[in-house]
């Protein structure tokens, strides 16, 4: 068989090395050879020609570029034998795979994403001409963040039945520093007051190891922007960067910058003017207006104006406003007349609202704290404070919602809140150690979400080795529409206080409440509470501050009996909360005064009172750096009196500190000291009942003695003052970001006893034993005995509930108090 071979004009060089016969010919058969995966039928469609056509060289190298086009094809020759034609083909491998290999500064979801982009795929054909593309424009991005040494190589490697696998090899290197930032043309501004706000840094100090002086194209653009508002915000409206210019030294390692800058003069606001649709609220937009004729510009200002006026608007529903500002130059008299365009387009109305993402939370728990009404129109600030009150519940960790328009309405658009939940039931416990409690552990359960219907059931079974405990509760903060709340509870205790680090004596108790709440405003609550509960108190440490307790309580006849009394108490409070979020806000302000009275037919006639104050202020925009300063104060007493001697707070509802509510120091060893008082006794006469034994006679009052325990009972009043740096938590990712919270933070407060007399004990001696482990005598009664704490602190939400670390060192201390430098709890201890 005699072929003859054609080269095809335009035919890629290295395409074919045919050589076709000048004349035409009619095609009787046409074959491709080589094809693999690609059907037959697929190339012939390809062709321009088919089967009893009259084709010349033309249409035989249009057929070539024909097939290169179906993009199938690595080689394509053309050959003729007689009156068949046959093309050669050889296929695109198939990728089989592709890896990356030294990449940081690209995360390999963005480098599929980018290969995605340009149809390099996995188990698609593989088109070579891409890959110098594709490295080039990889060189390019790292040049954009200062890596001017970065190098990419894609390298290929051919496995059987036409497939390859494809690895980026990088070579990222050390991105170029900026070594220097020179301006030209500024004589109003020094470098260094231009240049403070930008981020672009120059040789950072050692101590500024968190900052970075590395060259990023994106960061010096913004930073060109800030230029820019540093001189409009002072008036210079005609200034302009005329050229900026960057070099690179030669080892790359280093990046110089130059600017030049044509400041120009200030300019003075002449007048201002409205033009367009204010809806009728003309006077209470330019009452919010900062710009005043006679000032000079101000970019800021003018940004501010136009995006206060578009939040107005949007608040009536105009959610698609448009406002701008025009100027009018006067370039000789160096004023400008600013003209404010307002277009708030159509009010737009909510057709539609729907959560999402609410797995363990049932949408109406979610609805009914969403402000913004379907068929009501839409309304940013009300969007906002939705977004808010779903936030504040307390199992939910994150908000967001979205606008979509209505497919065939430009005025109606639907909202979507997206709801990340966390767990709402926990698992209780703790374990803390101590240098005097020792090991302690706590356990318990709780539900906030009862089966996702957002009432709290408080079913909570606590046990450690001071206390154990069951409280029965159940909430309905939505037990009428409006709000009103409706709960109860039942509970029984029976607590340790030897084993809580306390003086000894032991509690039991139960008894059951009522409460109901109604919200006053948006911002604040009133709840109210009755309660009764039967007290048992037995083995108690008889010491002097308790005299008038046990005046109240005891039964002369029966002197070796426990102390049993009934309580019946009311209660009220009122909470104001601006908080953000219900669980680690970062922004806002809770205000939460509370008290309870027993009534007179109560056997002890008491009072208790309670304040608290929590502000967060965030110190940068997302919120991940923070400010907290809290305030906890507390006071109870009694009132009234019985057989000469007035009621008291019960020290076993005393105010205590230490461990959760004051870091650093022991669980609840803050406070009064118990003072056990001794009568002297002085031998007398022949004891007249043992034949040799002589009677002993108390001394006066004067000459008993005293010892002090180094255990706490608690005081009747207290206050603790926290503050706390709120900062991001290293090696979390953003998804945890509201789940995991680290702070520094100092305490400082005392818990103090207003009815303790020192000066009962001022002509008494202190007991001596040095086998009896006591502490010095201190003024209780004394509130300025400040105690003061500092360390870091770790919480998480976990899906077994919140989980707390605390490292903390006592700065200021007082005799008996002991310190805990590490603590770990799950949960909230009771």
């Amino acid at each position: 068989m005699t072929i003859k071979r054609l080269v095809a004009a335009m035919l890629l060089a290295s395409a074919s090395n045919s050589v076709l016969a000048e004349q035409s010919f009619t095609v009787k058969d046409i074959q491709v050879e080589g094809l693999q995966r690609v059907a037959l039928g697929a190339a012939l469609n390809n062709l321009p020609f088919n089967i009893g056509d009259t084709v010349s060289d033309y249409a035989l190298s249009k057929g070539v570029k024909s097939l290169y086009a179906a993009g199938h094809f690595d080689e394509i020759s053309v050959y003729r034998d007689g009156q068949t034609v046959i093309y050669r083909v050889k296929e695109r491998p198939t990728i089989n795979a592709i890896e990356f290999d030294g990449n940081k500064d690209i995360k390999e979801e963005q480098l599929n994403d980018s290969l995605t982009n340009q149809k390099i795929i996995v188990g698609e054909q593989l088109d070579k001409t891409l890959i110098r593309e594709i490295e080039n424009g990889l060189t390019e991005f790292y040049h954009g963040v200062g890596k001017y040494n970065a190098k990419v190589d894609i390298k290929l490697t051919y496995l059987p039945r036409n497939r390859v696998n494809l690895k980026l090899e990088f070579k990222e290197g050390d991105a170029a520093s900026v070594r220097q930032i020179n301006i030209v043309g500024n004589e109003l501004f020094s470098d260094k007051d231009i240049l403070k706000n930008t981020e672009s840094l120059v040789d950072l100090p050692w101590w500024r190891f968190m900052s970075s002086d590395r060259y990023q194209k994106e960061t010096l653009k913004g930073d060109l922007e800030k230029i820019r508002s540093f001189y409009l915000d002072r008036g210079y409206l005609r200034f302009d960067i005329e050229a900026n210019t960057v070099a690179v030294s030669p080892d790359k390692e280093s990046v110089y910058v130059t600017l030049q800058v044509k400041e120009g003069e200030q300019y003075t606001i002449t007048g201002i003017d409205f033009m367009g649709d204010l809806i009728g609220q003309d006077e209470f937009i330019k009452a919010l207006l900062p710009l005043k004729s006679g000032q000079l510009y101000n970019g800021a200002l003018v940004t501010y104006t136009e995006e206060s006026i578009a939040k107005v608007l949007a608040s009536f529903g105009y959610a698609n406003s448009k406002v701008r500002t025009s100027t009018n130059i006067n370039d000789d008299t160096k004023e400008v007349a600013l003209t404010i365009n307002v277009d708030p387009g159509k009010r737009v109305y909510v057709n539609r609202i729907s959560v999402k993402g609410n797995a363990a939370t049932k949408d109406e728990v979610i609805r009914r704290e969403i402000r913004q009404m379907e068929g009501a129109w839409l309304s940013n600030d009300t969007l906002e404070s939705s977004k808010l009150w779903v936030q504040r519940l307390p199992y939910i960790e994150k908000v967001e919602f979205e606008t979509k328009d209505v497919p065939g309405s430009d005025d109606k658009v639907d909202v979507t809140f997206t709801i990340k939940e966390r767990p709402s039931g926990s698992f209780n416990a703790g374990v803390s150690f101590g240098s005097y409690q020792g090991l302690a552990f706590q356990l318990g359960v709780e539900q906030q979400s009862f089966l996702g219907t957002g009432n709290s059931a408080g079913i909570s079974f606590n046990t450690n080795k001071y206390q154990k405990s069951i409280n029965l509760s159940y909430t309905d903060p939505y037990f009428t529409l409006d709000g009103i709340s409706l709960g109860g509870s039942v509970f029984y205790s029976d607590f340790d206080g030897s084993k809580a680090g306390l003086e000894a004596y032991n509690q039991k108790s139960y008894g059951a409440g009522v409460s109901f709440g109604y919200p006053v405003n948006e911002y604040s609550r009133l709840n109210f509470g009755a309660n009764v509960s039967v007290n048992d108190l037995s083995y108690i440490q008889e010491f002097d501050q308790l005299r008038h307790f046990r005046a109240m309580l005891l039964d002369p006849a029966k002197p070796d009996d426990s102390y049993e009394f009934t309580n019946y108490d009311l209660a009220i409070s009122w909470v104001r909360s601006t908080l953000n979020r219900g669980t680690f806000p970062t922004d806002g302000l809770r205000l939460a005064l509370s008290g309870k009275i027993t009534t007179p037919n109560s056997d002890l006639q008491y009072f208790k009172t309670a304040f608290e104050a929590a502000n967060y202020i965030p110190l940068s925009n997302d919120h991940s750096w923070s400010f907290l300063s809290k305030l906890e104060l507390g006071y109870g007493n009694g009132y009234g009196s019985k057989d000469g001697y007035d009621h008291t707070l019960p020290f076993n509802d005393n105010f205590y500190a230490g461990g959760q509510n004051f870091r650093g120091f022991e669980n609840r060893v803050i406070g009064p000291r118990a003072v056990y008082r001794f009568v002297n006794r002085i031998p007398g006469l022949p004891d007249p009942y043992t034949v040799g034994a002589v009677a002993s006679l108390p001394t006066s009052p004067d000459f008993d003695s005293y010892s002090v325990s180094q255990r706490s009972f608690g005081g009747n009043a207290q206050a603790i003052a926290t503050l706390e740096l709120i900062t991001p938590t290293p090696l979390v990712k953003e998804d945890y970001a509201n789940s995991i919270r680290t702070s520094l933070f100092v305490d400082a407060g005392n818990v103090w006893d207003t009815e303790f007399d020192i000066n009962r004990y001022a002509k008494l001696t202190q007991y001596q034993d040095p086998n009896y482990l006591q502490t010095g005598l201190l003024d209780y009664s004394d509130a300025g005995m400040i105690r003061v704490s500092a360390g870091v602190t770790v919480q998480w939400i976990s899906p077994m509930g919140p989980l707390t670390f605390s490292l903390a060192k006592i700065i200021k201390k007082y005799d008996g108090d002991e310190q805990e430098n590490f603590s770990f709890n799950i949960g909230t201890t009771f």
